[in-house]
């Protein structure tokens, strides 16, 4: 069994900082592309940025250049710093990774979501 578990949101002014993190665990034999999401109240889920094994990231223009996600494949973990947060950064933000788990003799590649954890900028 494989899970996602994010940590770091919380409530920010505008022009703040947070940091999220979000860790995978269980039966991994390796995690491909890692990545976060972020829906707010009656929009569709979208992506904010991922993040590759190799390292080659890709961002939402919204967030570019000020959001910067990185990760540690030793720990399974991927982060995404945010800085300069804006109200219409309010949503929850969901971890996402491709993870190719290991079961008795086999493998399996499945796309693998957290819990979700709420970031809101507000004064």
């Amino acid at each position: 069994q494989v899970q996602l578990v994010e940590s770091g949101g919380g409530l920010v002014q505008p022009g703040g900082s947070l940091t999220l993190s979000c860790v995978a665990s269980g039966s991994i034999f390796s995690v491909n592309t890692m990545g976060w999401y972020r829906q707010a109240p009656g929009n569709q889920r979208e992506l904010v940025a991922d993040i590759t094994s190799g390292g080659s990231t890709n961002y939402a223009d919204s967030v570019k250049g000020r959001f910067t996600i990185s990760r540690d494949n030793a720990k399974n973990t991927v982060y995404l710093q945010m800085n300069s947060l804006k109200p219409e950064d309010t949503a929850v933000y969901y971890c996402n990774a491709d993870i190719l788990g290991a079961y008795g003799s086999g493998f399996e590649l499945s796309a693998y979501w957290g819990q979700g954890t709420q970031v809101t900028v507000s004064s």
